[in-house]
Formats: structure tokens, C-alpha cells, sequence
């Protein structure tokens, strides 16, 4: 892999659904659940994520999370703006 130092982060639903970050591997390693902090409706909220797989995208470690809803604060969002 062409940079050892960071991976890709891909969330693949809830409400981070189709972002990517670059992250710092720790220890060589990603995170295996990240907690990602959003503002939703002007609310901060705290919402997990867990690693579900990974694979080497152009020569650069990419893993993919799932959202964590029990683990997460509650997502309330305002129908009429979706």
C-alpha cells in the first residue's frame, strides 16, 4: 500500500450514509468502531459505527462501517426536509 499511515473510513448507512474520511491507522491497525460526532437538525449527536470489512482500493486500505443504532443517541429528523 502506497501510504501505511491512513486508511479510508466508508460509512456505509445511518445517518453518515455515503461519507468517506481519511483516518490514522493506530498501531498499524484501524479502528475496529469509531464514534463520529454530527450535527442533525442543529443537534450534536454522538453515533457509533463498527467495522464490518475491508479490502485495497487503488493501493490504499479502505474499510467499510456500519452504523451502531443502539449504541448511537437517537436520530430524529424532520420529514419534510428529506
Amino acid at each position: 500500500m502506497e501510504d501505511a499511515t491512513t486508511y479510508v473510513a466508508e460509512f456505509i448507512d445511518g445517518p453518515l450514509e455515503g461519507d468517506f474520511e481519511q483516518r490514522a491507522l493506530v498501531g498499524g491497525s484501524h479502528e475496529e468502531r469509531v464514534g463520529m460526532v454530527a450535527a442533525v437538525d442543529g443537534l450534536e449527536s454522538l453515533f457509533w459505527y463498527d467495522a464490518v470489512d475491508r479490502r485495497d482500493v487503488g493501493g490504499q486500505l479502505r474499510v467499510r462501517f456500519r452504523f451502531d443504532p443502539a449504541g448511537s443517541d437517537p436520530v430524529e429528523s424532520d420529514e419534510e426536509n428529506d
